[in-house]
């Protein structure tokens, strides 16, 4: 399937030598990880509160045991492995033809599949830090804790991600504005381009090659030299390095 897409892919990549990869949930789905916004993602189940009130600051601080328990359950995959697209991006890279990914993903399996420098917008399940000493704690205590994860000095271990009504990162902003704007190629993947402001930084590419490769249409019609409607896993993993 795909096979004139993935031959078009191919021609690209290899006309390409500093290429950006710009994803979002699609690209971990393949690792069963579920979306948020797909028919049959987290926005489409039943709460008592929508995904977006419980993933928000406000909620966090207002509602931290029920914040814990959403949030252990719906967005803390730590058996997940990486997939074919987190593998095909990590090779890219070590052959010196990809030099970043841009990823909304928490789940951290670009670094697991081998990828090095991968700015992540929305930050990490498997960062956690007390909010009162600064204590780090990784990803199986937070999973394992009974209700609200507790520091040994008795404050409330947060996760290093970034809630609704959180800003990002600035560095991280600034870093991933850079390497969209020195691109030659520009894949987006697995991401509906809803999501601002990380959506609008596809605005400062300039490069040669634009491709958008998602299984559903984007929310923003960004002009792409190639668009492949199927998994990013399947269309990737049909691609040779070299």
């Amino acid at each position: 399937m795909y096979e004139e897409e993935v031959k078009k892919l191919q021609e690209i990549i290899d006309d390409s030598s500093n290429m950006v990869f710009f994803g979002g949930a699609g690209v971990s789905t393949e690792s069963n990880i579920p979306d948020f916004r797909s028919a049959d993602g987290l926005y489409h189940q039943e709460y008592r509160y929508s995904p977006e009130q419980i993933v928000s600051h406000s909620f966090f601080v207002q509602n931290t045991k029920g914040f814990y328990e959403f949030y252990k359950e719906k967005m803390m995959f730590l058996e997940a492995k990486p997939n074919p697209a987190h593998l095909k991006l990590a090779e890219l890279e070590a052959a010196g033809k990809l030099s970043a990914v841009i990823t909304q993903n928490i789940d951290g399996l670009h670094q697991a599949a081998g990828s090095r420098n991968v700015l992540e917008l929305h930050g990490s399940i498997l960062r956690n830090y007390c909010q009162k000493c600064g204590h780090f704690y990784d990803a199986a205590y937070v999973k394992n804790s009974e209700g609200v994860p507790k520091c040994s000095c008795g404050g409330v271990v947060k996760p290093d991600v970034v809630l609704y009504e959180e800003g990002l990162d600035s560095t991280v902003i600034k870093r991933s504005i850079q390497a969209i704007g020195s691109a030659d190629t520009l894949i987006i993947g697995g991401t509906s381009l809803v999501v601002y402001p990380a959506a609008s930084f596809i605005d400062y590419f300039r490069g040669k090659h634009l491709v958008v490769i998602n299984k559903s249409a984007t929310a923003r019609e960004v002009g792409a030299e190639l668009t492949i409607g199927a998994p990013i896993g399947e269309v990737l993993k049909q691609i040779t390095v070299r």
